[in-house]
């Protein structure tokens, strides 16, 4: 199967090795020319990965989005999720025919606050395309292309392009699950990257273990809230798109939501974070918008929206850890 990948960056390789490990044909886009030709040439993705691994002769890159949306039978969507939309009005003149669309993206459209499977839809007309998949779960991609062992889920309303999916991928240190529950699996592990944030904020104050657990379980507890409000299944935040993505990412060197809350917190302020940082933290994004979705429809999410705070009204973090400690003493339900 010929399969195009949108991005170039870590995840986007990661998942192309996997591919060709699986015997299919993988090309890439990707905007810088430098990143493009370290593939084709040098058979690495150095910018991110360093001298780690080499990547499969097999892999190319291209700079033309044309490329990867020709005779394609998969688009494997793996930019910021900021990106999303205008990736996929540029590819929609491309398509020749209708194509599956693999989300891989965990966030919202900033400007509609759509999940990425919603933006596919929105943008991609019905007569080119096939069906949508998001591939989600706790996956860091600097595991997976050492082909360390992980378990992730492909999420659709469709069984038979999750199936399809799960076979694509699958190996024997990939292995993928199917869930149909599409709004669940998306608003969970958008939300995840909000806690994140929030567990290395506690771990950058130095408060310790006790006040992590408690925080990445009250964090739990808001997901499904959130996620009870648009008709989510509670089964499916107890599984990998829910309680597993959201361990992997509260604690891992890997997860740069984690190690933006952990600057924040060792600064106790987020302004070096705004003012340093030049990689993709969707937790930042995300906050903002779930922040808006609970203002709108009522919703108390006191951990969302003390990140909130802290990442767009400078709120002092350690401030605003006091204040969710200070908050009126209840039942935990």
């Amino acid at each position: 199967m010929r399969i195009g990948i949108a991005g170039t960056g870590t995840w986007a390789t990661a998942l192309a090795q996997v591919l060709t490990d699986n015997g299919h044909e993988v090309i890439l886009y990707g905007r810088e020319q430098n990143q493009v030709d370290d593939i084709n040439l040098n058979h690495r993705n150095s910018f991110y990965f360093g001298d780690l691994i080499n990547l499969s002769p097999s892999i190319v890159a291209t700079n033309s989005i044309q490329d990867i949306c020709r005779d394609s039978d998969l688009i494997l969507l793996s930019v910021p999720t900021g990106a999303v939309s205008d990736v996929l009005i540029k590819m929609l003149p491309h398509l020749s025919k209708k194509t599956l669309f693999v989300n891989t993206a965990k966030g919202f459209d900033p400007d509609t606050k759509e999940r990425m499977s919603e933006v596919i839809r929105h943008h991609i007309s019905k007569d080119k395309l096939a069906g949508v998949v998001s591939l989600l779960g706790p996956s860091h991609a600097e595991e997976v292309i050492l082909r360390h062992l992980t378990l992730i889920t492909a999420v659709s309303r469709n069984k038979k392009y999750a199936e399809l999916v799960q076979k694509l991928f699958s190996n024997r240190y990939f292995r993928v699950y199917i869930l149909k529950d599409e709004i669940g699996a998306e608003y969970a592990t958008a939300m995840k990257n909000c806690i994140a944030i929030a567990a290395g904020i506690i771990d950058g104050l130095g408060l310790g273990d006790n006040a992590k657990a408690a925080l990445i379980t009250r964090g739990l507890n808001e997901m499904v809230k959130l996620g009870k409000h648009y008709n989510a299944r509670l089964k499916t935040y107890l599984g990998l798109t829910g309680i597993g993505d959201l361990v992997v990412t509260c604690g891992s060197k890997h997860s740069r939501n984690y190690q933006a809350g952990f600057m924040i917190g060792s600064d106790d302020s987020s302004q070096r974070f705004h003012r340093e940082n030049i990689k993709t933290v969707e937790g930042v994004r995300t906050a903002k918008v779930i922040h808006e979705l609970a203002s709108s429809n009522g919703l108390s999410l006191p951990i969302v929206e003390a990140i909130y705070k802290v990442l767009f009204e400078d709120a002092k973090p350690s401030k605003v850890i006091t204040e969710l400690m200070s908050r009126p003493l209840k039942k935990e339900d």
